[in-house]
């Protein structure tokens, strides 16, 4: 089964996230997502916010299935057939909460640049950025919540 997996391995600054075999990922680039499948050709990439999806491949007894992680900034690596992630941030999707997710949203959507502001142009991408994260811990925490993970 070794041809038709790839080791991954999902860090933080403070944590090991995952260290597996998988059968594929849809990586968040800072320009889009790529898929990765095993023996895919070497790569470096900058991190974007997205979500990581990682197909767990089942070895040894194990489940296996689909995982996914709000990743946001870092670096990702595709060599020899393993795909290291070095993200800034990284929360599994099954430890967001809707309510929590709901919350954060509106807060954000209600933050605006003040009409004094120094830097406007850098507070404006401060608070679209705050919202994008927003909408996507929402959309994650629906999907779990519907998945029943």
């Amino acid at each position: 089964m070794a041809e038709k997996t790839f080791h991954c391995t999902v860090v933080t600054p403070t944590e090991k996230l995952v260290d597996g075999e998988m059968t594929y990922a849809s990586v968040p680039a800072w320009d889009g997502l790529f898929g990765v499948l095993p023996q895919r050709a070497p790569l470096l990439a900058r991190l974007g916010l997205g979500e990581l999806k990682l197909h767990n491949a089942r070895i040894d007894g194990s489940q296996g299935g689909d995982r996914s992680f709000l990743i946001e900034g870092g670096f990702v690596k595709m060599a020899d057939n393993s795909l290291t992630i070095l993200a800034e941030r990284a929360i599994p999707a099954e430890e967001l909460t809707l309510t929590e997710a709901e919350a954060e949203l509106a807060e954000a959507e209600a933050r605006t640049v003040p009409a004094d502001a120094s830097d406007l142009v850098t507070q404006q991408t401060a608070i679209r950025r705050g919202r994008e994260r927003a909408q996507l811990k929402v959309r994650l925490a629906r999907s779990v919540q519907n998945d029943g993970i």
